[in-house]
């Protein structure tokens, strides 16, 4: 797991016969803005001498990413750390907890259908409003008539079936997410599992032993769970675990819930201002809710030091027991 203090960039531009070749590599230090510009420099003319030796597969400019960048290191602004686990605030504003060997797993429920067709929906409205028009333009009551039901049962199904059957997957969804994990429990009765509720999900958090993120076995692990796949690729890539700590903006009432300024870290001069207020907003907006909330503990293994210690950091900043609502 890498997540540095300090970002800088480098750009070199060579001027063939042809053609004009421009990289733009990324430099990253834990000790000073001076040592991570040298490190962008390096990797700019390293890159440049693989590119002019015909390495068509280099990358030549990297993209300004937070998260999912492969083969760069987190890119988030760093708040606190904790032994070997450090707590980032991501691209949109929440905390995050990082840890390189404590497991985290989300069990995502999974996007609820309708069983209804929004486009078969919004069809029969246009036909029926179409009818409607016409019948009435022709004075054909019959016309209209049908233009009406048309819309009425369009209508009816919009307002009246769709939620119902929205909140019926929705339950479909979460109890088979709950039997995952159910059946996961069930097989390791000594695992010692922490399982807590989310807004779209479940998370789990193994207590007795600590992972390596990128083995087989942490693959094999989250495919058996069912765990998002992104995310699974994610802990592989970075070589960390990971859990959002605070609620998401556009969860709780907050004005400014999409407009996060300087997104990207380290921000410009310009945005520094603008995101110090907008973070302090935020976090104030933020008081009145949880990340998520502590269901049940499994198992009779004793807890690892490096797991408990993560377990209590996690529950304390998500309010996990506090009994409000999770957002």
């Amino acid at each position: 797991m890498i997540i540095p203090q300090y970002w800088a960039e480098a750009r070199l531009q060579e001027k063939l016969p042809a053609r004009q070749i421009t990289v733009r590599k990324f430099g990253w230090s834990d000790d000073s803005q001076f040592a991570a510009q040298q490190h962008a420099d390096q990797r700019a003319r390293e890159a440049m001498v693989s590119l002019l030796a015909g390495d068509v597969l280099l990358t030549r400019r990297e993209r300004r990413v937070a998260y999912e960048a492969d083969g760069l290191p987190i890119r988030e602004e760093i708040l606190s750390r904790h032994g070997t686990s450090i707590i980032t605030r991501n691209i949109y504003g929440a905390e995050c907890l990082n840890t390189p060997n404590v497991l985290f797993a989300d069990l995502d429920f999974g996007q609820a259908k309708s069983g209804i067709s929004g486009c078969l929906i919004a069809l029969s409205l246009f036909a029926g409003a179409g009818l409607l028009l016409l019948g009435l333009l022709k004075q054909n009551p019959w016309v209209a008539a049908a233009g009406l039901m048309f819309v009425g049962r369009a209508l009816y199904r919009w307002k009246v079936v769709t939620p119902v059957r929205l909140r019926e997957d929705r339950v479909h969804q979460e109890a088979a997410t709950r039997r995952r994990f159910d059946d996961f429990a069930a097989a390791n009765p000594d695992r010692r599992l922490r399982l807590y509720r989310t807004p779209a999900g479940l998370r789990l958090l193994i207590m007795d032993r600590t992972f390596d993120p990128a083995s087989e076995e942490v693959a094999a692990l989250f495919t058996a769970l069912g765990t998002d796949e992104l995310y699974a690729q994610l802990c592989a890539r970075q070589h960390c675990f990971r859990a959002r700590l605070t609620p998401k903006p556009w969860r709780i009432p907050f004005s400014l819930a999409h407009h996060t300024p300087g997104r990207t870290w380290p921000v410009g001069p310009e945005h520094v201002e603008a995101r110090k207020k907008w973070i302090a907003d935020y976090e104030a907006a933020a008081l009145g809710f949880a990340a998520c909330e502590f269901v049940l503990e499994t198992g009779t293994a004793d807890p690892h030091p490096d797991a408990l210690e993560v377990q209590r950091l996690h529950d304390q900043v998500c309010r996990a027991t506090s009994g409000l609502p999770v957002a």
